[in-house]
């Protein structure tokens, strides 16, 4: 695990995450537009943070970004910008906006207990649906259409591959595998891997103590049985959260790996004009 130098809060990360750790990685815009937007979704009007080339020539392969437990903080608006650098339109929809604010919490515990359980799976589901409708209509091409998430987000990645059958191409960053099963969670990974639609590229940590190597396993066997297009990466030296550059758990090494080994797999499954 890297240790990283900690430093006071900076402004547009979540209060429960303080402080922000020196590594933090922030990215230009000089080269991308980049901003919020509303995106009609099931009734209601769905905060988003979009970025995407300035230079863009046609409709752009999409990325739909989904967030860690923190919501559409700073970091996950960096990914968009990083993501627009290489040529998409990344879209971060703000996926608890009905249930409430994380930026009220000021603990984890607290943020996942009065908010983050409250989400029902379906309700997020659908509204990716929206947002990748939204991209269509927005510089997005329908036929490209990709998805990342983190911590969180990465249990939904998986989870989306298996709903949308448009969806080309999923990579899972240190999503949960396995779980209690809930009204709002009624599945898991190691459920819909004989539903997945899309190749899904799962990228772990083996020091992860929230989500133990056995259940990475466990997901692996049942890819298999499924004979589902599918990958997971564990790094050795990397915990949870380790792309996460403003947390204490980032591991530079892996993450970098990882950044790379997503963009070869979209590169591979759907994002380049077919």
């Amino acid at each position: 695990m890297t240790s990283n130098t900690i430093t006071d809060n900076k402004p547009g990360f979540a209060p429960s995450v303080s402080p922000v750790a020196s590594t933090v990685v922030q990215t230009p815009e000089d080269a991308i537009l980049a901003g919020e937007t509303s995106i009609p979704s099931q009734g209601d009007n769905m905060p988003a943070y979009h970025a995407r080339p300035k230079n863009a020539d046609g409709p752009l392969p999409v990325v739909i970004v989904v967030q860690e437990i923190f919501g559409v903080h700073e970091h996950i608006r960096d990914i968009c910008r990083r993501l627009a650098l290489e040529g998409y339109l990344a879209v971060a929809p703000e996926l608890y906006f009905r249930q409430g604010d994380p930026n009220d919490y000021d603990d984890i515990s607290s943020l996942l207990s009065n908010l983050v359980s409250k989400v029902p799976d379906a309700q997020v589901l659908a509204d990716l649906d929206h947002v990748a409708n939204w991209a269509a209509r927005n510089g997005g091409d329908a036929h490209r259409l990709l998805l990342t998430g983190f911590c969180w987000g990465g249990r939904i990645s998986w989870l989306y591959a298996a709903h949308n059958p448009q969806l080309k191409a999923a990579v899972a960053w240190y999503g949960k595998l396995l779980g209690d099963k809930t009204l709002n969670s009624p599945k898991h990974p190691v459920d819909v891997a004989t539903d997945l639609n899309a190749p899904v590229l799962g990228l772990y940590g083996a020091q992860d103590t929230g989500i133990p190597l056995d259940t990475v396993e466990t997901m692996r066997q049942a890819l298999r049985a499924a004979n589902a297009t599918a990958e997971i990466v564990v790094y050795p030296e990397a915990g949870h959260a380790f792309n996460a550059d403003y947390r204490p758990s980032y591991h530079a090494e892996s993450a970098k790996d990882g950044w790379q080994r997503m963009l070869a797999w979209f590169a591979r499954y759907g994002a380049k004009k077919g």
